[in-house]
């Protein structure tokens, strides 16, 4: 059994949770899933249910969402200190989990590889995905954005030390963005591993938002 624990938050993605959840199944021996819903109005909790064997918990914040709340909810319902938050069209392709081990010891989060896919085809990496690059980085900084990168599409956390240093619940987006600024500057380190850790990452949006500019 892997003592994990893995936290996807989900907005209408019923074309990609059921790939997501699965990869999740495939990489890992009787995970915890908890998927923390925000107001789906398509049938993504009806794929959910199709895994109805595994050890899935559903939850919804009833309209007073945002993403640092939704993980922050998900951190204190888990019951495993390995967490995994993972997007609900994000497919996991490679996994280390020996090196896992490891990294969680000395890292305050770990980032994986991510591979952008618009509707079935692989696009290049451009704008935000230029980041995600086959190397390992200690607190990966962009120039792009100009501030510490990181991202919470695949990242991997220790539960007690999350419970002990949340996710701004204000923020509407890149919460995991000022996150890692804030562990910085407390002297923590974080670590991006695009050898390691690997996923796909899926898009059905319009061409802005899979750019990465959303």
């Amino acid at each position: 059994m892997d003592n994990i624990s893995v936290i996807i938050r989900c907005r209408n993605e019923e074309s990609h949770i059921g790939l997501s959840i699965q990869s999740v199944l495939d990489h890992f021996e009787n995970p915890e899933i908890l998927v923390i819903d925000n107001q789906s109005t398509d049938e993504s909790m009806k794929v959910v249910s199709l895994f109805d064997r595994c050890n899935i918990k559903k939850y919804s914040l009833n309209g007073n969402y945002t993403p640092g709340k939704a993980l922050n909810f998900g951190a204190q319902k888990s019951t495993n200190n390995t967490l995994l938050v993972l997007s609900a069209h994000s497919q996991i392709t490679e996994l280390d989990k020996v090196k896992l081990k490891t990294d969680l010891n000395n890292y305050a989060a770990i980032f994986g590889n991510q591979t952008p896919i618009y509707r079935g085809k692989r696009i290049n990496k451009r704008y935000i995905w230029s980041h995600f690059t086959d190397n390992i980085v200690e607190n990966l900084y962009s120039d792009i954005e100009d501030r510490c990168f990181l991202h919470n599409a695949f990242c991997f956390y220790n539960k007690d030390f999350l419970l002990k240093n949340p996710f701004n619940e204000k923020l509407h987006g890149k919460e995991d963005r000022y996150w890692a600024i804030d562990m910085v500057d407390k002297g923590h380190t974080y670590l991006y591993d695009g050898i390691n850790y690997k996923c796909n990452h899926y898009w059905t949006t319009n061409g802005a938002t899979w750019k990465g500019i959303g």
